[in-house]
């Protein structure tokens, strides 16, 4: 996808189609990312270069870097794109994670468990998401069964712990400065993000805590760009990093409607060196995913929400729905808890 700004050319990597992708007027590349040849006709093409999804080989990266500016770096999404480089730099920087082991074998996963005991979460260092690469271990599983159905060479195992809700804050940072969207409240189903609200209902001092901890992860790690820090609210109030994204995250697509400036036009002003745009919110709201399964009628009937007043959708495109793929999401301008009971509702309405 390219977007134009102040004269810049922004190209970001469609990971869909296996390489970096310019849509530009005057050319279209689209090739491996170990095709360095490709990589050079990009670069010559674009004056910065970002990222939709962490999951880029960063060696294809560094190529860039050494022709154009590419934000956030190379550096920033090596760490987030690896479950164990992730949680170390948090750890090694004083930020909240839960305890964790980092294991290569079915006897390392034994010796984990010994440590920390289940229940417990085993998941892949690379490649996972929306649930997938993780497993969950209760008293009594066996380690070697456990691993062998990871299928992974390496991985972290993290203790389960007990939280009251989940949040996330989305956090804007170029060379002058940050700043950060309000905090939001997530609810996730089968591990993929379900509902999103905001601004989450949680005591002041709790998000501005949570605040605090985005604009210091964005700062230690450099971000140019977004960083989207995913959190777990404790009952206590205190919190504990969970995962972090380099980049517009499924929870802040309501900022198309409810923020001033959308987490996607905030990105490219970022990465462009452009001023920050406001981050207030015009509206609270609620955003809901759509996954493949409301497919299994039919079409959904659409027609439920566009009668709705304040409610937007937007579908993503995809040709095929499956079960538990994200399809596109649907926003509803409210208050909560009224907004999100409405949307759910409306959600299942659409059901043929």
């Amino acid at each position: 996808m390219a977007a134009k700004a102040m004269g810049y050319k922004v190209v970001i990597f469609d990971t869909m189609k296996d390489g970096p992708a310019s849509s530009c007027a005057d050319m279209t590349i689209v090739a491996p990312f170990d095709d360095t040849d490709a990589l050079g006709r990009f670069a010559l093409a674009i004056d910065v270069a970002t990222v939709e999804f962490e999951n880029i080989p960063v060696p294809a990266l560094e190529f860039l870097e050494k022709r154009v500016p590419v934000h956030p770096a190379s550096s920033v999404v090596r760490i987030c794109q690896d479950r164990v480089l992730e949680k170390e730099f948090l750890r090694d920087h004083g930020f909240p994670v839960a305890p964790f082991r980092v294991v290569t074998s079915a006897g390392e996963l034994e010796a984990a468990l010994a440590e920390l005991a289940a229940p417990s979460i085993l998941k892949t260092a690379v490649l996972g998401y929306d649930g997938k690469g993780q497993i969950s271990i209760s008293p009594g599983d066996d380690a070697e069964v456990v691993w062998v159905m990871l299928g992974a060479p390496r991985a972290v195992l993290e203790k389960r712990i007990s939280f009251d809700s989940e949040a996330s804050v989305i956090c804007a940072r170029n060379a002058t400065g940050s700043l950060c969207f309000p905090v939001q409240a997530n609810v996730h189903r089968n591990g993929i993000l379900d509902t999103t609200t905001a601004p989450a209902s949680l005591p002041a001092a709790v998000s501005e805590s949570a605040r605090a901890i985005a604009l210091g992860i964005a700062e230690k790690l450099g971000v140019i760009g977004l960083i989207t820090v995913e959190l777990f609210v404790l009952p206590d109030g205190s919190l504990v990093v969970n995962e972090l994204a380099p980049r517009p995250h499924n929870s802040g697509h309501h900022t198309l409607e409810t923020a001033v400036t959308s987490q996607f036009a905030q990105h490219v002003r970022a990465v462009c060196g452009l001023p920050l745009g406001a981050v207030d919110l015009r509206s609270p709201g609620v955003m809901v995913n759509l996954l493949g399964d409301l497919w299994s009628g039919g079409e959904p009937d659409w027609e439920v929400l566009f009668r709705e007043t304040g409610c937007f959708l937007h579908l993503y495109g995809k040709e095929e729905p499956k079960p538990g793929r994200k399809m596109g999401h649907a926003t509803l301008l409210g208050d909560a808890p009224t907004a999100l009971e409405r949307i759910l509702s409306l959600r299942k309405k659409v059901v043929r």
